[in-house]
């Protein structure tokens, strides 16, 4: 399959529907972010035939991705705390290491996944740093890390 301008390959948040029974043919597009539900129909003879209506989906699913990529950029997204969560921003997190001396270090540590199936972390030491500027820093460096 191609790859779109969304790094997405040209079915990605789309998908055929074809109901005969209720005389219904066309292609859905479909994405979720943040918890906000966007979905737009694109019906063969609304597009005249099928591949128009497909290239329709495809351009209008494009520049939602870039419109919703757009308006969420250089934002920190803030969730609630769960025991999976220590700080509230997610990919921020308060590390404790034990060395094998049984000292123990405290760190806020930032993670990323730049591209599928690789990891990244960096961490900033309380000791160091002092809780508050450790956990600034790991902020600030996983919203750089993430808008690169």
């Amino acid at each position: 399959m191609s790859q779109r301008s969304t790094g997405h390959d040209s079915n990605y948040a789309i998908a055929r529907i074809d109901l005969p029974d209720q005389l219904t043919h066309g292609w859905q597009v479909r994405l979720q972010r943040r918890s906000i539900k966007y979905a737009k129909f694109f019906s063969d003879s609304s597009f005249g035939g099928g591949q128009q209506a497909f290239e329709n989906a495809v351009r209008y699913r494009d520049q939602l991705v870039l419109d919703l990529e757009s308006e969420s950029s250089g934002q920190v997204r803030i969730c609630s705390r769960s025991s999976r969560n220590s700080s509230g921003v997610v990919g921020v997190s308060r590390i404790s290491v034990t060395a094998s001396t049984g000292s123990i270090y405290h760190f806020w540590q930032a993670s990323w996944s730049p591209e599928p199936g690789k990891r990244c972390c960096v961490k900033f030491s309380i000791k160091r740093y002092g809780d508050n500027e450790a956990f600034e820093l790991a902020v600030q460096a996983r919203i750089e890390a993430t808008n690169s």
